[in-house]
C-alpha cells in the first residue's frame, strides 16, 4: 500500500486511567509488538496506521495517546475537540478504572460541541479474565456501552486478542457515519480531513441534504 495516498484522515484520541493499556493496545495494533514494560504516557504521544474500509477506500488513522493522571489532563483535553473517534479503554482487573469511564466520555462530549466524537467501550487485559482476575462482569460493561451509545469490546495487547477488531470496529464506525451524515465534513475541524474528489462530493451532497431538510422543515 503507498502511504502517501489515502482518503480520509480519521483523528482518534485513546481515553482512560493511567496503566489501563492505551499506549499497549497502540502498540500492538501500529507494531504488533507488545512490551512488559513500557513508559507511562507523558501528556500525549502520537501514532499513525492506514487502514482500507473498503475497496479503494484508504483511512489515515493519527491516533493521539492520552495521559491518564490527572496532572496532564490540561494537556490533554485540548485534543478532544479535534477528535472524531474515541476509545474509551478500562482495565477487567481494576474497577475503578470502569467506574471512571462516564467521567472520561463526559469530559469529551462538553469539549467537541459543537462536533461530533463515536465512541468504543474497550475492556482491555481480557488475559486477566483467563487467570481469574476479572473485577468487571461483561454484562455490566455492555449495559454501560448501552448507555453511552457505544459498541462494547474486550481485548488484550498481551496475547493480541481482539486489537485489531477493536481498531478497526471504531474506524469502521466513524466511515458509516460519515457515509449517512453522522459525521460531518466541516472547515476548520481536523477530526475528518479527506484528500480526494469523491470525498469533496460527498460533502456537497452532505449539505445539499441538510438545506432541503431545513427547508422541509421551515414554517
Amino acid at each position: 500500500m503507498d502511504l502517501t495516498l489515502w482518503q480520509y484522515q480519521f483523528r482518534i484520541i485513546m481515553l482512560g486511567d493511567s496503566t489501563v493499556g492505551k499506549s499497549s493496545m497502540l502498540k500492538r495494533y501500529t507494531e504488533d509488538l507488545f512490551l512488559e514494560c513500557i513508559n507511562q504516557t507523558v501528556g500525549v504521544d502520537f501514532f499513525v496506521h492506514f487502514l482500507e474500509v473498503e475497496p479503494g477506500v484508504r483511512v489515515k488513522l493519527q491516533f493521539w495517546d492520552t495521559a491518564g493522571q490527572e496532572r496532564f489532563r490540561s494537556v490533554t483535553r485540548s485534543y478532544y475537540r479535534n477528535s472524531v473517534g474515541g476509545f474509551l479503554v478500562f482495565d477487567l482487573g481494576n474497577r475503578e478504572s470502569f467506574e471512571n469511564m462516564k467521567q472520561w466520555h463526559a469530559e469529551v462530549c462538553e469539549r467537541v460541541q459543537p462536533y461530533t466524537v463515536l465512541f468504543v467501550l474497550v475492556g482491555h487485559k481480557s488475559d486477566r479474565v483467563e487467570a481469574g482476575e476479572r473485577a468487571v462482569d461483561r454484562t455490566e460493561a455492555e449495559k454501560l456501552a448501552s448507555q453511552l451509545g457505544a459498541p462494547y469490546i474486550e481485548a488484550s495487547a498481551k496475547t493480541g486478542h481482539n486489537v485489531k477488531e477493536a481498531f478497526e470496529l471504531l474506524t469502521r464506525r466513524v466511515y458509516q457515519g460519515l457515509k449517512s451524515g453522522e459525521i460531518q465534513l466541516r472547515d476548520g475541524w481536523d477530526g475528518v480531513k479527506s484528500s480526494a474528489p469523491t470525498a469533496q462530493i460527498l460533502q456537497r451532497k452532505q449539505n445539499k441534504e441538510a438545506t432541503e431538510k431545513n427547508k422541509s422543515c421551515a414554517c
